[in-house]
């Protein structure tokens, strides 16, 4: 079973074992005939959807470089690159969770993609690093305990607010955490492949960060059902990232890159 399939098992068909237990591995056997009805899983869709998350927006400028660069502007136009190259000349689809200079919550920029039902979360930024040497790509999934002080710090700046958004509140308790710790499992390790696979791939054309496949506890990187990465495209706070993330022909490129590898990746036996 795939993540949607065991989340629509968990949000819309209750169902119970021995002594009112479900455990691992008796889910599939014990599934009303009424869910094949059900609507396919994402994932197999042709063609894949990746899911743009521009960071920032609107009243939130996010960093702001030495040279008055704002994150929100790098972010959106970067995200705009990413998209159309991956139609034009990767063949997928994507979408973006702000397409203008306008505010969202980071729990909607998850309903988005969750609602989307996007095989892939890619959340862009720039941001302000601990360290002003700091400068390269790095790439961050979700973990409760930062793999690093680095980390944390970022996820501390940009965590505004805590919400998941799965509505569970009619499942029975017992049967919603074995789906749920069943259904975060593969997400967790997809993101973990993806993680790898963006960063050891645009690592052969772009500077990467020292350490660049780090986690945090992302507020923008909980949906339990979708692979969520968020890419460091370079700090402002660094002069030369941010002279490189100042010009356009730069963005451009780093934006063929990100879509050369998301397409590799989304070619890969994880997101089958």
């Amino acid at each position: 079973m795939d993540r949607r399939a065991i989340l629509r098992l968990a949000v819309g068909i209750p169902f119970l074992g021995v002594g009112g237990i479900v455990r691992p591995g008796q889910a599939e056997h014990l599934v009303k005939p009424v869910a094949a009805a059900a609507r396919p899983p994402a994932a197999l869709r042709t063609p894949r959807l990746v899911m743009i998350d521009p960071g920032h927006g609107g009243k939130d400028p996010g960093a702001i470089g030495h040279a008055g660069t704002y994150e929100k502007d790098v972010t959106l136009d970067l995200a705009k690159e990413l998209a159309l190259q991956l139609r034009k000349t990767q063949g997928l689809n994507a979408g973006l969770t702000r397409e203008d200079d306008h505010f969202l919550e980071l729990g909607e920029r998850v309903d988005v993609a969750r609602e989307a039902k996007a095989d892939l979360f890619l959340s862009i930024h720039a941001d302000s690093a601990p360290n002003a040497n700091a400068r390269g790509l790095s790439a961050y999934t979700l973990s409760e305990k930062a793999s690093d002080a680095f980390s944390q710090a970022l996820a501390d700046k940009e965590n505004y607010a805590d919400r998941l958004g799965l509505d569970l509140k009619h499942t029975k308790p017992v049967v919603a955490d074995i789906l749920m710790d069943l259904a975060t499992r593969r997400t967790k390790a997809a993101s973990l492949v993806a993680r790898q696979g963006i960063v050891r791939g645009a690592g052969r054309d772009l500077r990467l960060l020292e350490n660049p496949m780090r986690s945090a506890n992302f507020v923008v990187l909980k949906a339990p059902d979708i692979p969520s990465v968020l890419v460091e495209t370079g700090f402002l706070s660094n002069r030369q990232d941010e002279a490189l993330l100042r010009d356009p022909a730069q963005r451009k490129r780093i934006a063929g890159i990100l879509a050369r590898e998301l397409a590799t990746l989304l070619a890969s036996p994880t997101f089958a």
